[in-house]
């Protein structure tokens, strides 16, 4: 049965679609085309994360975030250097605080 999906996959998805026998049909995308198609796949893990809150799915966001870190010309440690600046001068969201206004 012939399924249609039009979306970017981890890299050994095709060989394990045909292990189970079937036959996938890919293309190879680059530039501006990979950089839309890891936006779209972002929303889409954040999505099944929110619906499943699966830590699985959490996984899968952090390999889409190391891909676009990657397009950015950020490595995995550069990234997490950036994400610790960031939290040791503003903060990270361990407190659970909510702002609701400012007077």
């Amino acid at each position: 049965m012939e399924r249609e999906y039009d979306k970017l996959v981890r890299d050994a998805i095709p060989a394990i679609i045909e292990d189970n026998g079937e036959i996938p049909v890919t293309r190879t995308v680059s530039g501006d085309e990979y950089e839309s198609y890891l936006r779209d796949k972002l929303q889409e893990e954040v999505e099944e994360y929110l619906a499943d809150r699966d830590a699985d799915e959490l996984a899968d966001i952090l390999e889409v975030v190391h891909a676009l870190g990657h397009v950015e010309g950020l490595s995995p440690q550069e990234l997490a250097e950036r994400r610790e600046r960031k939290a040791n001068s503003r903060g990270g969201f361990e407190d659970g605080i909510v702002l609701e206004r400012v007077n």
